[in-house]
């Protein structure tokens, strides 16, 4: 399945605690469209969060966020892994 790589911009800032809950919805909606939510990084002070996520496509991944907590990523980048 293809991953994707999200990225979000929180003007102010944003709080662990906050992205943490955030990433508890995506992971109470994501079965419905085929989704799994993988990681997610936070620079809080920036205001970035990084997700990473597998997903059948780009707007199925948005489509978990928007309607588990309506924050859908600025950018989203279908990547690969490698070590």
């Amino acid at each position: 399945m293809p991953l994707f790589l999200d990225v979000h911009t929180i003007e102010g800032g944003v709080s662990e605690d906050d992205v943490a809950g955030a990433h508890r919805k995506d992971l109470e909606t994501q079965d419905e469209y085929g989704v799994s939510y993988l990681r997610y990084w936070v620079d809080e002070d920036a205001g970035k969060i990084f997700c990473l996520v597998e997903a059948p496509s780009a707007d199925d991944a948005s489509t978990v966020h928007r309607e588990a907590h309506g924050l859908v990523g600025d950018e989203i980048y279908r990547v690969s892994e490698h070590t």
